[in-house]
This record gives structure tokens, sequence and C-alpha cells, in this order.
């Protein structure tokens, strides 16, 4: 295909965990994805594969969505290769946990600053090209955090709500010009970030009585992104097994 003929998914934060289901889920639904990872080439690689082992296509975008000249010009390259960008999924994000008073700002900072600096970073760019297209869907991965706050996760809590209030501002300005702006908030997902979580406790708390997967998150992302979704925008979708 051409690159006036594919259709591009660009989804940060790509190389594993929920980032790697959603590239792979889209990449299942005729999607051109292109992966976004800082630092873990390995994983990357490895998720690139799987989406070519299934017959389907992409490519890798390695750039820190929290250095504005590094992501400028990543973008920048992206949009002067495609013409057809139809997806951002806003997934990129780090987790630096800690009792609030004993926090040093350094820990403050990057997960502030990886998430919602990261999501300006990537978002004002690709959201001028589809302006121009007047279609499009950006979908921000946010957390249960974000909407109840958890113990030891100031930072982490207040990112994620932020990246809420952004797209639903967002979302009300570009609303009239085809393009839908949500986001997505997991609660338990399988992955690394839980890999110190006190799971059996937090487990007693969903009334699934289940920790999610990744695959069930990139699907209800799959799913604001397509046409079966095309009167929500500003929405928040809770993917949590019912624990909030």
């Amino acid at each position: 295909m051409g690159n006036n003929e594919k259709k591009i998914a660009i989804v940060t934060g790509g190389s594993k965990g929920i980032g790697r289901a959603i590239a792979l889920e889209l990449a299942r639904h005729n999607y051109y994805v292109i992966i976004n990872y800082k630092s873990d080439t390995a994983a990357a690689q490895e998720t690139l594969g799987l989406i070519s082992s299934e017959g389907m296509e992409g490519q890798l975008c390695r750039f820190d969505v929290s250095d504005s000249e590094e992501t400028k010009e990543a973008i920048g390259q992206i949009v002067s290769q495609f013409d057809n960008i139809e997806i951002l999924i806003n997934n990129a994000g780090i987790s630096a946990d800690g009792l609030f008073v004993m926090m040093p700002e350094k820990n403050w900072d990057s997960v502030i600053t990886t998430t919602l600096k990261g999501f300006y970073n990537t978002t004002k760019p690709i959201l001028k090209r589809m302006i121009t297209q007047k279609r499009g869907s950006i979908v921000s991965i946010s957390s249960v955090a974000g909407l109840i706050g958890n113990r030891g996760q100031a930072n982490y809590s207040a990112a994620k709500a932020g990246l809420i209030g952004a797209s639903r501002s967002v979302a009300t300005e570009v609303a009239r010009l085809g393009i839908r702006v949500n986001v997505v908030a997991p609660g338990l997902i399988q992955t690394g970030m839980i890999k110190d979580a006190p799971v059996d406790m937090i487990k007693k708390m969903i009334p699934m009585a289940r920790i999610g997967q990744p695959e069930d998150v990139a699907r209800v992302v799959r799913f604001l992104c397509s046409d079966d979704a095309s009167y929500i925008t500003g929405q928040v979708i809770s993917v949590n097994g019912g624990m909030f």
C-alpha cells in the first residue's frame, strides 16, 4: 500500500504490557501501527515481531514523549511520511510510588512530566494533522488511580487524573471537527507495573475476583477508535472488573 492508503495508528509506550496489546489489537483491525518506545528496544522489536508474525505491518519509532525536541522531531517525521493518521493512543507512563511526605521531588516531576507533558508533546502536533483531515480518534490510558486515588501514588494519581481533565477539555474543542477524544481507565491489569502490588489483597476488592488482562483494555480502546463509537467523545471508560 502507498502511504496515502494506509490507516495509521500511533501507540506511545507500545513496547510491552497494555501498549503492546493495543498495538496488536489495532494491527489485527487493519491499521499500520507505529510503536513508540523510549529505551527497551528488545521489547519493542518483540512487539513488532508479533505483529509481523500475523501478517500485519508496523514500524518502531524511538523517542521520549517527555522530551519536547525529541518528540517534535519524531512526530514531524511521522507526519511527513504518512498522510492518513487516524489514531493516537497516549499510553506512555511511568510510576515511582511512595508516601507523599517522603516523595523526592524528582519522583513527582518524572511521573507528571512523562504522562502530562507527554500528552501535550504528542497530542498537539498529531491533533493539528487530524484537524486538517477532519477526522481522527485519540484515546489516552489513565487509571483507576486517577479516579479514586491510591495510597502511595499521589504523583501517579495526579498525572492520571490530569490526563482525564486534559482529554475532556480537548474533546470539547475538536468535537465539531470530526475528532473524538476519550479515556480508558484500567484497574488492576496483569503487567510488569503491578509486580510489587499486593495482588491478593486487591483481588478481594474486585467484584469479578480476577486481575484484568492487557487484552481487556485493548479491546475497549479499539472500540473507541472504531466507527461503532462515532458518537462517543469526552468519556472515561473504566475497565476494572467492577472495583470502581
